[in-house]
């Protein structure tokens, strides 16, 4: 049916009903797991049931194809959501695909995601069976003049008033990295977004004005936002870099910041990686539990690196230190929380960490 980009797909499910099928690929992984998102929300909103495939090496598409004419137990509606990070379906996966494109079943819908595509994988004659029932929607790396204003898009999307000027600057900053202008659009927002507590805060450099941001105010908000930087803290310490891991922290102790206020960031990668270091430790496929896990392709070697460096028992008892450590924070343990929490991340960074947690 149509050939769509990150935009028009959009506005193609604002219009009717979701069609037989969607193959939404790319280069891009923010894009297209935003894309991706908006068809689930799309399908949740007209009573759809999903049911999620991961495809790996050892995938069986006879289970796919089974799934085309079962009922669901939930909703008479499905939506049969494929996760195929290579974009390689293989034979059978082609013909599973073409097959169901060929005879669409009433009430599905076919969702397949790919975060690995070229002009060659455009090629196989399962995408054109998508194309003609369906939408596919490429998103290739935005190109460095797009993306001041897919910054002011999503600032404005975020209650955040700012003039073109500005968005060039945060563009120059991020460097053409969208996870890392989406990250920084997400902490704006919790500086100058337009809910209520930021516009009584003190601490908010934007609360006396009501003009939009410009370059200047953009170069001071951004400094400003390194108070949330609990996010690097944790990177530090999952890069093995004991140094500025523990001077990143002393740095925000100085600051004024709080234990609890760290534990967010810091508790979410540790649980996250104590449920991959199972998967490594039981053969698993590593690949498609980072997938479904949503971490960032550039994260991913980051995270790789860092389980080599610890067993699945160690990643659990880091998880376990930091749930600890977040009690002592909120007075419901005794001990030092800060104390506890350099110890900990330097466990985290150190290959050799029992006796700095005994």
């Amino acid at each position: 049916m149509t050939q769509l980009d990150g935009e028009q797909i959009q506005r193609q499910l604002a219009r009717g009903p979701l069609p037989p099928a969607l193959l939404i690929a790319g280069q891009e992984i923010l894009l297209v797991l935003e894309a991706a998102d908006a068809v689930r929300a799309k399908a949740r909103e007209e009573g759809y049931a999903r049911e999620v495939f991961d495809v790996d090496a050892r995938f069986d598409w006879d289970e796919l194809s089974a799934s085309f004419s079962a009922m669901s137990l939930f909703s008479n509606r499905r939506l049969l959501d494929v996760r195929l990070p290579t974009g390689k379906a293989g034979k059978d996966g082609g013909e599973a695909i073409a097959s169901f494109c060929a005879n669409p079943p009433p009430d599905t819908v076919l969702l397949i995601t790919c975060l690995e595509w070229s002009k060659k994988h455009a090629e196989n004659a399962w995408v054109r069976a998508i194309a003609k029932v369906g939408h596919t929607a490429t998103l290739w790396q935005m190109q460095r003049h797009k993306l001041p204003d897919w910054l002011l898009a999503r600032m404005r999307a975020r209650g955040i008033d700012a003039r073109h000027d500005a968005a060039e600057l945060l563009a120059e900053r991020v460097e053409g990295n969208l996870l890392a202008a989406a990250q920084e659009v997400d902490k704006l927002a919790l500086l100058v977004g337009t809910a209520p507590d930021a516009a009584n805060d003190p601490r908010n450099p934007a609360r006396k004005s009501s003009k939009a941001i410009d370059a200047v105010e953009m170069d001071r908000l951004v400094a400003d936002s390194s108070r949330f930087d609990a996010f690097k803290l944790i990177d530090a310490a999952l890069a093995g870099e004991t140094t500025r891991a523990l001077r990143m922290l002393h740095s925000l102790r100085a600051e004024g910041e709080a234990v609890p206020g760290l534990m967010g960031p810091i508790v979410g990668p540790l649980l996250t990686l104590a449920a991959l270091a199972d998967v490594k430790a039981s053969g698993g496929n590593l690949s498609a539990a980072m997938q479904s896990q949503r971490i960032w392709d550039s994260k991913q070697s980051q995270y790789k690196r860092a389980l080599e460096r610890h067993d699945a028992a160690r990643w659990e008892q880091f998880a376990i230190e930091a749930g600890r450590i977040d009690r002592i924070s909120k007075g419901r343990e005794a001990g030092n929380a800060w104390l506890a929490l350099e110890r900990l991340l330097a466990a985290i960074a150190q290959p050799r960490a029992g006796r700095l947690l005994a």
